[in-house]
Parts: structure tokens; C-alpha cells; sequence
């Protein structure tokens, strides 16, 4: 069996080979954060797919976030090494129930995180990060906005857009979901000189106790520029990794039940045989592709000021 560093090793090797990039989510595991070209949040990454100039895009996250690659470089070739690295908060959303709930609301435009599968993002008017969810709703022209599928992050932009009508899809993230407010304020007790930084995708009571809400790539620019010393890390453990590397002389606390495990699915072994094999890869049918890049863009030229991965 090949240690990490020899799997490391020959990943760089191959990815030379390939002319590949590797993107990568800050869930993912350590061995694949120190690997990755470039890592940050949902938005950060899909403004980075765009730019890219390497022929393949490996994509180290779940399987919205290559289908999203794919959908905004057509002429690229994109690879996930896990198919099974699936997100369940995108499969909540099924077109029929939305297709349905436009006809119910014909004035609202649809805003759907980009967290959600590309026939989804086909039927919406905008897509949308936890960096720029608000922002976004704020842009849309019209006052009643469908918002899918995440009804914590929609009821958190409803709580910050006071003056549009905000109809909720009934998803969520299981992960943020399962956090409760009596973990966040053991932590607190035990670390009373430590902020909470919690995800928009928990629960609202949780973020009524946050001292912060943010995405993770909000995390990254908040922590590097506090003068606070101590954080309890409100979203996936791994994002604590990340922190940690960038701010040696912080703290981190995260929750234990705080684990995406899909976002585990990828590992050194199976990007290694990805880049070997040049598979599985990522493909939108072009007229599938066509309708949902357009709320992708939209999404980008809003979220551009959010740069924050």
C-alpha cells in the first residue's frame, strides 16, 4: 500500500501529465486540501472553474460542484473521482414539485442554491451561494422569490430581506441541520473566550446564538483578520483544517457530529485512479447546460465582490 506521500507524489506527477487542475471544496479531507490547486466555498469555486485555462478540471467535492464545472466549461474535460459523492440536499429538489410551485407563483423568480442538480438550476432564474444568497435575492427585480431548496439559508435571507415575499423549499442540509444549540453552548462553556461562527444552512436558533454567520469562505476572511484567538467552527469539522493551516496561532473547536459524509467519499486513492484512467467524467447535455448556465452567470457577475474562498 502506497503512503500519502507517494500517492501525492504520483497525483502531481500525472496532473502535469493531464495539463489538470485540482479544485477542491474545504470539507474535503486534509491529504486532498494540501493537494488541491485551489480551494474554497461553493462560490469561490465555481468563479475559479471559469477562469481555468488547464484541459481538465478535477473536481475534489460532491456531485453538483463538477456538474457546475462542466455546465461553465463545455470545451473542458471534468472528472469527479467519486460518482457516489453525492449531495442529498440537492436531490430534494425534483422538477415536476418545482415546475408546479412556479405555476402556483407565476410573479416569483426562482432562486435555487447552487447546491442543487442541474435540471433544478435549469427551471431557476438565479442561483445563488451562502456567500451571496442574500445579495442575490436583494438583486432580483421581483418581490415574491421561490427559494430553493435550503429552508434554513432561505429563512436567514428572509431575515435579512425585509421587503420581498420569500417562499420556502422544505430542504435542508443534514449536516448543518443536526446541529443544535446546546452544542454550540457546551463549547462555550468550556471555551468562554471563543466566537461562534455558524453556517446560514443551520438551523435559525442556532444562528440567533452565532456571534457570526457566514460562509466558509467568510470563515477564511473573518478568522485571518480578527484579533480574536479562539473560534467554534459551526459547519463541516475539516473546514477547522483548513483554518488552523492559515492561522497557526488560533484555535479551533469543532462539533462532533459535524461530518459531510459524502464530502469523505474522496480520497487520495480514487483521484489518484481518476487521473489514470481520465474518468468518471462530468457531462451536461448541451441544451440541459445552456438553460442552467444562464442562473449560473448571474450568480457570478453578483457574487463577484464575495470573493472570499
Amino acid at each position: 500500500m502506497p503512503s500519502p506521500e507517494e500517492l501525492k507524489e504520483r497525483i502531481l506527477r500525472l496532473k502535469e501529465e493531464r495539463n489538470a487542475v485540482i479544485l477542491a471544496h474545504n470539507y474535503q479531507i486534509p491529504d486532498i486540501q494540501d493537494i488541491a490547486d485551489f480551494l474554497g466555498d461553493s462560490l469561490a469555486l465555481a468563479i475559479k472553474a471559469r477562469e481555468i485555462e488547464e484541459d481538465v478540471i478535477v473536481f475534489c467535492g460532491v456531485d453538483f460542484m463538477a456538474e457546475t464545472a462542466a455546465i461553465l466549461n463545455p470545451d473542458k474535460t471534468v472528472i469527479i473521482p467519486d460518482t457516489k459523492a453525492k449531495c442529498p440536499l440537492a436531490g430534494m429538489v425534483d422538477a415536476e414539485g418545482l415546475r408546479k410551485m412556479k405555476e402556483e407563483h407565476p410573479d416569483a423568480a426562482v432562486v435555487s442554491y447552487v447546491n442543487t442538480t442541474a435540471e433544478t438550476k435549469a427551471l431557476s432564474d438565479y442561483c445563488c451561494t451562502s456567500a451571496n444568497a442574500v445579495e442575490v435575492v436583494k438583486a432580483v427585480p421581483n418581490k415574491k422569490v421561490i427559494f430553493t431548496p435550503d429552508r434554513n439559508l432561505g429563512a436567514y435571507v428572509r431575515s435579512q430581506v425585509k421587503d420581498k415575499e420569500i417562499i420556502l423549499w422544505p430542504g435542508f442540509c443534514a449536516t448543518h441541520d443536526a446541529l443544535r444549540v446546546e452544542d454550540f453552548m457546551q463549547l462555550k462553556k468550556e471555551h468562554p473566550e471563543a466566537e461562534i461562527l455558524a453556517h446560514p444552512e443551520c438551523r435559525p436558533e442556532v444562528l440567533e446564538i452565532a456571534d457570526h454567520v457566514f460562509s466558509t469562505g467568510g470563515m477564511v476572511k473573518h478568522v485571518r483578520s480578527s484579533s480574536k484567538k479562539e473560534f467554534i467552527v459551526g459547519t463541516e469539522k475539516d473546514m477547522a483544517y483548513r483554518l488552523k493551516k492559515e492561522n497557526p496561532d488560533k484555535i479551533f473547536y469543532t462539533l462532533d457530529r459535524a461530518i459531510c459524509p459524502t464530502m469523505k467519499k474522496i480520497t487520495l486513492e480514487n483521484l489518484l485512479e481518476a487521473l489514470e484512467n481520465m474518468a468518471p467524467v462530468v457531462k451536461v447535455p448541451e441544451e440541459l447546460a445552456e438553460k442552467a448556465r444562464v442562473p449560473i452567470e448571474r450568480m457570478i457577475e453578483i457574487g463577484r465582490g464575495e470573493r472570499t474562498g
